[in-house]
């Protein structure tokens, strides 16, 4: 089963931008501007100590890194797109230079999915559902009044599939499932081989259960828009054996339009047709279904507003109206709630948790008819539920989690966070010259000077900083003084030359005691605000 952590997004990545105090839109004249003026600190033809010329060279390195990388328009739109794990990526050597930021992620994305699928070449994909359907309708129409209401399981289904890949295009399949409902039950158990083929597949099952089952099934991409897929069944029961024939048509209508036309030809022989328009803000689906014993016409609507979801069927067996909400509870899980009403069904309370591929569905049916209470007690229930769960179960995890997370972050980043802590020391000592020079010329001017500058966690109340969660930054601010001005970016501050990252997962501040034309003042910026000295009036 997948878990939430089966892929590391926890290693730390360069902010080239930062590193050169540069902004995100920043032009190639100040990209050329900041990579000179760091290049005067850190070159090491500048530094004569064997100490300090080593030193200079690892910060030499990574400033010629940070302008490689700025310098160059592909690189950087990589590097924009989908940060520095984009350039490590294999395969851009096929990328075209002329390619947009959009099409860049998308080309990441396509490599990424390759690097996946052939991991996943290498073990089993489950999936499953277990769905229990809940009768508690005695709560709002009792039989008896002098008893207490009845609530009762009324059927229950469990359904698992695994995926096993033996070659690059030759997979087995198993999949079974049970199914009970007032003391009756069934199942059935299938194994099939499919093959993938130039656009389209093949596949060949045989199953046991209700008689002996076997397959035949097969699907083929005909143009960028149109794909058809059908098969048969043979059914061999003890009266006979039951043919079954079946086929599809799906057709891209539009960017945002499907459509499909499905033949059936068996004991319920039946032809269907279904249009389904999609956006991000709502869909609209409509089916006909002409057949034996039921024709049947269904219109569905659904609009997401925020988290929630509004639906509205209707067909001629009745009318149906849904509305709920969906709430992801980590990268993988998420739980919805949602209340049906309608026309004969009721008023139905519906839980669903999704892990992954597994997912677990909990039907409660409230009432046989449209009873207010029971609408009511449908739409609060969900409510009070999630809030005691979340304040009792969810905060207090993902609390963990966060903790869990952060200490993760630190050991798998423990030897990058060390040689961080040591080039910002190294950068500090090669900045002395400089920040004299610089505190020289603001003294001459009255200009800006910093007195003191940290940066790192506050304690409780925000006056004063943990010394095992800050650092002293004020030679590094103070060499960023040019002019009498001081300007740092939108971004994470502990990327700056002379920075690091003191406490990884925790809010961090920067504060600066500076005097500009002999008048002191104080400031606090949070890690990504953008700041601009002297202050404006």
């Amino acid at each position: 089963m997948a878990t939430d952590h089966e892929e590391s997004d926890a290693e730390l990545d360069e902010n080239y931008y930062t590193f050169l105090n540069l902004p995100r839109d920043a032009t190639a004249e100040q990209i050329n501007t900041a990579y000179r003026k760091q290049s005067r600190i850190f070159h090491p033809d500048k530094h004569l100590e064997p100490d300090s010329k080593k030193k200079a060279e690892i910060m030499f390195n990574r400033t010629k890194r940070a302008y490689e990388v700025l310098s160059d328009p592909q690189q950087r739109a990589i590097y924009d797109s989908v940060g520095e794990k984009g350039l490590r990526t294999e395969g851009w050597e096929i990328l075209h230079r002329t390619k947009t930021p959009a099409e860049i992620r998308e080309e990441y994305e396509r490599l990424a999915q390759a690097a996946a699928e052939r991991r996943l070449q290498q073990r089993t994909n489950p999936r499953g559902n277990i769905t229990i359907n809940v009768n508690a309708t005695e709560i709002f129409a009792p039989y008896d009044d002098s008893e207490m209401p009845r609530v009762e399981i009324g059927s229950m289904s469990i359904a698992q599939s695994i995926e096993a890949p033996i070659t690059r295009k030759d997979m087995i399949i198993m999949s079974g499932n049970l199914y009970s409902s007032n003391g009756n039950g069934s199942g059935g158990f299938v194994v099939a081989g499919r093959r993938l083929l130039n656009k389209g597949w093949l596949e060949l099952c045989a199953g046991a259960g209700n008689g002996f089952l076997l397959g035949l099934k097969g699907g083929r991409t005909l143009s960028q828009k149109v794909t058809v897929n059908g098969g048969t069944n043979l059914n061999f029961r003890d009266h006979g054996v039951i043919p079954a024939l079946f086929s599809t048509l799906a057709v891209q209508l539009d960017k945002h339009t499907m459509g499909s036309l499905t033949l059936n030809a068996g004991p319920q022989s039946s032809m269907s047709t279904q249009i389904d328009h999609s956006k991000e803000t709502y869909s609209l689906s409509s089916s006909l279904v002409i057949g034996t014993p039921n024709v049947y016409f269904g219109l569905s609507y659904t609009r997401k507003l925020m988290e929630n979801e509004l639906k509205l069927k209707v067909g001629t067996f009745g009318f149906m109206g849904e509305y709920g909400v969906e709430k992801k509870v980590s990268k993988y899980s998420s739980v919805t709630a949602m209340v049906s009403i309608g026309v004969p069904s009721g008023v139905i309370l519906k839980f669903k948790i999704l892990r992954s591929n597994q997912s677990y569905v909990f039907p409660i049916h409230l009432s046989d008819e449209i009873v207010p209470a029971a609408v009511f007690y449908a739409s609060v229930t969900p409510v009070i539920a999630w809030f005691f769960i979340k304040k009792t179960v969810m905060d207090p995890m993902d609390a963990e989690r966060k903790s869990i997370e952060v200490e993760r972050t630190k050991r798998q980043n423990e030897q990058r966070l060390t040689a961080k802590r040591q080039e910002a020391s190294a950068a500090v000592h090669l900045m002395q010259a400089t920040y004299n020079r610089i505190m020289t010329e603001e003294l001459e001017r009255t200009g800006l000077i910093i007195t003191r500058a940290v940066y790192g966690c506050t304690a409780e109340g925000g006056s004063q900083f943990k010394p095992e969660q800050s650092l002293d930054v004020t030679v590094p601010i103070q060499c960023m003084v040019k002019d009498g001005t001081l300007q740092l970016h939108d971004s994470s501050k502990s990327d700056l030359p002379g920075f690091y990252d003191p406490s990884i997962g925790e809010d961090k501040i920067l504060r600066i005691e500076y005097t500009y034309q002999n008048q002191f003042k104080v400031i606090n910026v949070k890690d990504n605000e953008a700041l601009q000295l002297p202050l404006a009036g």
